[in-house]
């Protein structure tokens, strides 16, 4: 398309969940409550395994990082979506806008990897657990992990500077949040290499979910051949929560990513959105401190004050 005919884009507006005054503020305090308690409990589960040294284990270890990441993204949406609610309007210059995407779009993708390594982590101890101390020692956990930052890392660098490399000289209306697909669509350059770009990604995050599933696929079995109840009890708890986040996560980011551009700017996936970069993060520290004793018992410990 011929860029003359267009005037370059120097800035984004954003359509916001709604325009109506009225549900502007209540969403505003909703957002808000939910923020603050994203935060409060994901500082808290950091915290709380940082000081306990009895949850200084692999699977927290994870955890931790976990946190950090929801932490990570949601941040990256949050604040900027509440003050929207609040501004009459809500513009957003190209350089912010490619700061945001870039945070969101690499706390994002490690938090896939960290949770396939999570997944890896309940694999060994419950398949394997013979050889858990040795296949996750200290060294092959802090090795996932900085892969998974470190992958975060490059594909944030190669979203950004493809899509930001990218003509922006027609429409300048965002419909809602950061979305690397609703920026494409917004593009009048050509945008084949970063749709390939985005689709090889998705499709990798998706095999790594296959993988994720099939291994869930042998710790069922491993879990019904236990003799012990209780030992099958813990296990289906550890591994719930676990499977829960994965499932809420990775389905809405796929519901996301895994489509064509063409197919965007529909109000479901604003909902879709605000699902998995507001609620998701919230739910990830309830879900695991609700489902684990050893969670529990270290809130405790922190809010006693006692020294372990």
């Amino acid at each position: 398309m011929d860029k003359e005919n267009h005037s370059v884009v120097t800035e984004f507006i954003f359509m916001g969940i709604t325009q109506d005054p009225q549900l502007q503020i209540i969403f505003f305090v909703v957002f808000l409550l939910v923020y603050l308690v994203n935060t409060v409990g994901n500082v808290s589960m950091i915290t709380l395994i940082i000081t306990d040294t009895q949850v200084h284990t692999p699977m927290y270890f994870f955890l931790c990082n976990l946190s950090f990441v929801d932490l990570g993204y949601s941040s990256a949406i949050a604040p900027r979506t509440l003050a929207d609610f609040l501004a009459k309007h809500k513009i957003i210059s190209f350089s912010s806008y490619a700061t945001q995407s870039a945070f969101f779009v690499g706390f994002v993708d490690a938090e896939c990897y960290v949770l396939a390594a999570m997944t890896y982590d309940r694999f060994v101890a419950i398949c394997r657990p013979l050889h858990y101390s040795t296949l996750m020692c200290k060294q092959d956990c802090l090795a996932l992990v900085l892969g998974s930052d470190l992958a975060g890392l490059v594909i944030l660098v190669a979203h950004t500077s493809l899509t930001f490399s990218l003509s922006y000289c027609g429409s300048s209306i965002i419909n809602h949040f950061c979305e690397i697909p609703l920026l494409l669509a917004l593009s009048c350059s050509d945008t084949y290499i970063s749709e390939i770009l985005l689709f090889s990604v998705c499709g990798f995050i998706e095999f790594s979910t296959i993988l994720i599933f099939i291994s869930y696929a042998f710790i069922l079995i491993t879990i019904i051949r236990m003799r012990s109840a209780q030992g099958r009890l813990k296990a289906f708890s550890t591994c719930g929560s676990h499977l829960t986040g994965v499932t809420l996560f990775y389905g809405t980011v796929m519901f996301m990513y895994l489509r064509p551009t063409s197919s965007y700017f529909l109000d479901q996936d604003k909902w879709a959105s605000v699902f998995y970069t507001v609620i998701i993060p919230m739910l990830i520290p309830l879900i695991y401190s609700l489902q684990n004793k050893d969670v529990k018992a270290a809130f405790k410990n922190l809010i006693r004050k006692k020294p372990q």
